[in-house]
C-alpha cells in the first residue's frame, strides 16, 4: 500500500491576500505553522518530495524534509495573473475570469488550463500508486484539490469544492492502484 501525504506550504503574503501566487517564501505566521506542523510528521517517511517553489522547498525544510524536486507538483501555472489577488482579476478581466472558473479548458491568462493541471497530478497519482510505504509531497492548493478530486472520482468542477489550507496534510491510500481519502486538510492547529 501507498500512503500519501499532501502537504500544502504553510502561508505566504500572497495566500493571505487571496492572490495568485508568485515564486515567494513564508511570512513569519507560515514560519511559525510550518514548526508546528513539523511535530506531526511520520517518524518514517520512504520518500520526500516538493514543487520547486520557493514555498513548498521552505516549508519541505522546515519540517525536516530533504526531497526530491518535482516539477510534476508544481502549482497551476497561473500566467499574467500570478501576484495579482482574485478581486483584481474579476474586477479587471471579469469575463475570462468567469471563463476559466467554469471552462476546465480555458486558459485566458496564458497560464495553464485545469484540465491540463488534472492531467499532470492523474499521471504523478498513477506513477505514485505502485509504490509502497509512506511519501510526504510538498506542494501547494491547486494539486491537492486536484488529486482528491481523482481520488473521489469526482468530475473536474469539483475542485472549485475542495478546500487546501496552507500547512494541512491531505493523505490518500493507493490500494490495488485505487487511491482512497482517509484524511483532509488536517493541521496541528
Amino acid at each position: 500500500m501507498q500512503r500519501l501525504l499532501l502537504v500544502r506550504h504553510a502561508a505566504t503574503p500572497a495566500t493571505r491576500k487571496a492572490s495568485f501566487p508568485a515564486d515567494e517564501l513564508l511570512d513569519p505566521a507560515g514560519m511559525e505553522q510550518a514548526r508546528s506542523l513539523a511535530s506531526s510528521m511520520p517518524k518514517v517517511i520512504d520518500r520526500a518530495l516538493s514543487s520547486g517553489s520557493a514555498r513548498t522547498r521552505q516549508t519541505a525544510s522546515v519540517l525536516g524534509l530533504d526531497p526530491e524536486i518535482r516539477p510534476d507538483l508544481a502549482e497551476c501555472d497561473f500566467g499574467s495573473w500570478s501576484g495579482r489577488t482574485m478581486q483584481e482579476v474579476a474586477e479587471g478581466d471579469a469575463e475570462a475570469f468567469a471563463t476559466w472558473c467554469k471552462d476546465p479548458q480555458s486558459a485566458p491568462h496564458g497560464g495553464e488550463c485545469l484540465s491540463d493541471l488534472f492531467a499532470r497530478m492523474r499521471t504523478f497519482l498513477q506513477n505514485s500508486s505502485a509504490l509502497d510505504g509512506t511519501t510526504v509531497a510538498v506542494t501547494s492548493g491547486g494539486p491537492i484539490k486536484a488529486c482528491v478530486a481523482i481520488a473521489l472520482d469526482a468530475p473536474i468542477e469539483a475542485f472549485w469544492r475542495i478546500e487546501a489550507a496552507p500547512a494541512s496534510i491531505t493523505e490518500l491510500h493507493a490500494i490495488d492502484g485505487d487511491w482512497r481519502c482517509t484524511r483532509l486538510n488536517w493541521s496541528a492547529a
